[in-house]
């Protein structure tokens, strides 16, 4: 009986669905169809292209619907026995040069699921649709009965751009091996393909060099410090024992990668230099202009920012370029690094080198002389192109962040795009490969909510601002943008369920901007199919971000008159307000237009409802806090 209520539900489930889809990213093209595929104990996979890496991806799909509670098996031969039910897995006889390799066709039939692609990567994109349109529930190892009803269509999809990243910084705190394949897991799930590994910092070094063994034995650890970075932790004291950190094997390295590629995703590594070097000169001083130890920073403050954008390193954490001795240590370093990591790039960070100590250094200003280098922005630049001999003498390509422009970028280096557009924009007028990745739209450490209920940071990023992301600026030719990413640094990102946490739901918005087709780009469809992921996530019990139900607070002052606009960007929703000190909220006032907030003890209580249930957190700001927020 239970088992036909279920069925009853989930028929009326699909009839809803019927003219619609909660795909994220939103396909190409998808046209609903008569009829419906039930997902069963006899259903079974039909691998029709039988090379060993796609057998691979379908077992891992395998696995996943028998977490669910399904026991699904490859079909070897015809049974008569059972139901020919299946999950048709197959690769184009005749390639189709409209969905290009990362494409697929996606048929839902009443007796066949046909997945058609013109490669391994194709079928892998087809797959994680599909997983998209299972119940909820198969997201939950207790899903108990293993039914799944899928509704009819025809579905021709393909990517936008071939680079479509996320960044991992597992320096600023050091996540397990595991934790990194789960990270990888769940971005696949969505297709992205690039997981770029940020592997170096100040904070740790992760990654065993076997040439320079003390990286990992004394530049992956720290002495354990707790508060904000660069803020409340104090540097560490003489004789301290450094406990916190940790750094993967080449073993552990090279089993990454082959979990990566499994689920078509290239890793892209990371070695910061010459900048936030710290924990590699914490290991080898020698490598620095003043050659004097130092400590791994366990998050204290080491350096002065002005407004004006500029700085000053109170402890060095740069190398020394004009030190033959750093190109050595360079060279042994990306030799193994190349070895480990199949793609095509590397990443040398490039990015906040600060000069200071170059500048008051007599040899660094000798050797500046000797070569005929103007001033300190030419020799970053000559560090970069030397950096770029070694890396592409490994069969391997350069990538670094903009800063690798100034003073005149190398030839062959690629370049990541972070402040702003403006270094994207203008690499690519030269004819340079390009990935944007600004820090207006893609970083996605910071704050996504009102600081009255988040972590605060120095910055903010959310969800609709995310989804305003356009890889391709005006005047600029498509063909040099490779894509882009969003990026999770992890100064205040210390285990793995807050970095879900910053990272869904704004890497939706990513992957939409670089999967989907720009003219079919619409935020009331996209917020829609994010509240559709909301429920799968909970079925997983992985806790991300339901920021964008909350109100935007805007506090102004009129007249001498603080005045309160709330608002938000979800369908079908209601704002209510308190200021007289009253619970709950739902039961106070409906917001309508602005209203002014008296000089008074009191709190602002508001929150976001729907059909009577409450959206998203209460924001409760005290009027202390509404007055600092008065513009």
């Amino acid at each position: 009986m239970k088992n036909g209520f279920f069925l009853i539900i989930m028929f009326l489930g699909v009839l809803t669905l019927k003219a619609q889809h909660n795909i994220i990213p939103a396909p190409v093209s998808f046209q609903s169809t008569n009829g419906m595929f039930m997902l069963d104990n006899k259903t079974s996979i039909d691998l029709r292209a039988n090379n060993a890496a796609l057998r691979k991806m379908a077992e891992n799909f395998q696995i996943f619907l028998k977490n669910a509670g399904t026991n699904i098996n490859f079909k070897s031969v015809p049974n008569p026995e059972i139901s020919n039910k299946a999950i048709i897995l197959d690769l184009l006889k005749t390639k189709d040069a409209s969905i290009g390799e990362e494409g697929y066709l996606l048929e839902v039939k009443e007796y066949a699921i046909e997945i058609l692609a013109n490669s391994n990567s194709g079928i892998f994109n087809g797959l994680q649709t599909l997983r998209q349109m299972l119940p909820k529930d198969f997201e939950s190892n207790d899903h108990p009965k293993g039914l799944g009803m899928v509704m009819g269509c025809k579905i021709k999809d393909y990517p936008r751009f071939g680079w479509r990243g996320l960044m991992f910084d597992v320096s600023r705190h050091f996540f397990t091996v595991d934790e990194v394949k789960s990270y990888i897991d769940k971005m696949a799930q969505y297709k992205f393909n690039v997981f770029h590994w940020h592997l170096t910092d100040d904070e740790g070094w992760r990654i065993e060099i076997k040439s320079f063994p003390k990286l990992t034995e004394i530049g992956a650890w720290r002495v354990e410090r707790y508060g904000r970075f660069g803020d409340t932790r104090p540097q560490p004291k003489e004789g301290e024992k450094a406990t916190y950190g940790g750094f993967y094997t080449q073993e552990q390295i090279k089993d990454v990668v082959k979990y990566a590629a499994e689920r078509n995703v290239t890793i892209v590594p990371e070695i910061d230099i010459p900048g936030h070097s710290m924990a590699a000169l914490a290991a080898y001083p020698e490598l620095s202009t003043l050659k004097k130890a130092t400590s791994v920073n366990p998050g204290a403050k080491f350096a002065e920012w002005f407004a004006n954008g500029t700085f000053e390193m109170l402890i060095e954490n740069t190398l020394n370029p004009a030190d033959e001795k750093v190109y050595e240590f360079v060279n042994k370093v990306m030799t193994e690094v190349a070895a480990l990591f199949p793609g095509q790039y590397i990443h040398m960070g490039g990015d906040e080198s600060y000069h200071g100590f170059w500048e008051r250094d007599a040899t660094v200003q000798a050797f500046m002389k000797k070569n005929n280098i103007k001033d300190t922005h030419e020799l970053q630049s000559y560090f970069v192109k030397r950096v770029e001999k070694i890396v592409s003498s490994k069969g391997k390509k350069l990538i670094g962040w903009d800063e690798i422009l100034e003073g005149g970028l190398a030839p062959g280096a690629a370049v990541m795009s972070w402040r702003g557009m403006k270094g994207g924009i203008e690499a690519a007028k030269m004819g340079v490969p390009v990935v944007m990745t600004p820090t207006t739209y893609a970083y996605i450490d910071y704050t996504q909510g009102d600081k009255s209920v988040e972590n605060p940071i120095y910055a903010d990023l959310s969800l609709e601002k995310t989804f305003e992301f356009e890889p391709v600026p005006e005047g600029v030719d498509a063909k040099y943008i490779l894509g882009g990413q969003a990026n999770l640094r992890t100064e205040v990102v210390p285990n793995l369920q807050f970095a879900y946490y910053m990272t869904y739901p704004r890497a939706f918005s990513t992957i939409e901007t670089l999967w989907s087709p720009k003219e079919a780009k619409n935020w009331n469809s996209f917020i829609n199919r994010t509240e559709s992921h909301f429920l799968r996530f909970d079925a997983a019990k992985i806790n991300i971000s339901k920021a964008v139900y909350e109100p935007i607070v805007n506090i102004k002052k009129e007249t001498g008159k603080i005045l309160v606009e709330l608002s938000n960007n979800v369908p079908n929703t209601e704002i209510y307000y308190s200021i007289d000190n009253t619970y709950p909220v739902n039961y106070a006032k409906k917001y309508a237009k602005p209203f002014e907030v008296p000089e008074a003890n009191l709190n602002l209580r508001v929150q976001t409802f729907r059909n009577g249930q409450a959206l998203g957190r209460e924001l409760i700001i005290p009027y202390s806090e509404i007055v600092k927020r008065a513009k």
